[in-house]
């Protein structure tokens, strides 16, 4: 089933993760609640909570399947009665005031030229980082300034506005690299050391990839955006995703933010009601 899904990669090594631990040499028919909840508990002392959900739900799908189509008798499904850890709130953590800047000269000490122009479109377009890497020269249009992701994390295509600094950095890139089908040819392990390294180097141990994203999403309600054009770029389905969004900064426009912040809240809550 694995090969099948868009998230084929990560759920091959999610796979290998877990055959390599004592659940894998229980047989169904022994396999109880028990040994699924001890297998949660160990895991949760070396991974995240989110890591071992993601493990525990490919479990469970993979009896669901062998129940279901491949005729194997399962009594029932023993993960589905063993509770799932909780998960930490969403991240909100952003930039403070000189850390871009940090962030992009030490990128410049670094051995990954395409690590600071992959930054500076992720600030500027809030793309996901798969959907950076994913990116192909055939789907950017510099005159419009626009990027075409034909396929995303929610399976629906979408267009990403480019702002003048982001068409800019990329004019560079296709000046460099006119012959490349990918705008970033370097694959995702390369890019996480890479910025487990940069984070170091600057200082901002707590600082992750995705919060770039954050980041870019926070901008576009700052300036005043409404929710669903927001939601038309950053690809968010549901809009409750977009509720750690409207904790907003204070800007030294001062008065002029806290307006369109009230704005934002006050739209994001009529739509949820």
């Amino acid at each position: 089933m694995t090969p099948t899904k868009r998230g084929a990669i990560s759920e091959q090594s999610r796979i290998n993760s877990i055959v390599r631990c004592p659940i894998a040499h229980r047989t169904l028919a022994k396999l109880t609640s028990f040994d699924v909840a001890t297998y949660r508990d160990e895991r949760l002392k070396t991974v995240a909570p989110a890591t071992v959900i993601r493990e525990l739900n490919t479990i469970s799908h993979a009896i669901e399947i062998a129940s279901r189509e491949w005729g194997l008798w399962v009594p029932r499904n023993p993960v589905k009665l063993v509770r799932r850890p909780p998960v930490p709130r969403g991240r909100t953590r952003r930039l403070k005031e000189g850390e871009e800047e940090r962030l992009l000269e030490a990128c410049d000490r670094g051995r990954t030229p395409l690590l600071k122009p992959l930054i500076i479109i992720a600030i500027e377009t809030g793309m996901r980082r798969g959907e950076l890497l994913d990116l192909r020269w055939e789907h950017v249009d510099l005159k419009l300034r626009v990027a075409h992701l034909p396929l995303t994390k929610n399976g629906d295509s979408r267009d990403v506005p480019l702002s003048r600094r982001a068409a800019q950095v990329l004019q560079e890139l296709r000046t460099d690299g006119a012959s490349r089908e990918r705008v970033f040819p370097v694959t995702g392990n390369s890019i996480r050391l890479a910025f487990e390294h940069l984070r170091i180097r600057a200082g901002m141990s707590d600082f992750r990839f995705h919060n770039l994203r954050h980041e870019a999403i926070s901008r576009l309600f700052e300036r005043g955006l409404n929710i669903a054009g927001i939601s038309a770029i950053s690809g968010h389905q549901e809009l409750k995703m977009l509720q750690r969004y409207t904790h907003l900064k204070v800007r030294r426009s001062g008065r002029a933010s806290g307006v369109t912040l009230c704005r934002a809240v006050a739209e994001l809550l009529i739509i949820l009601r």
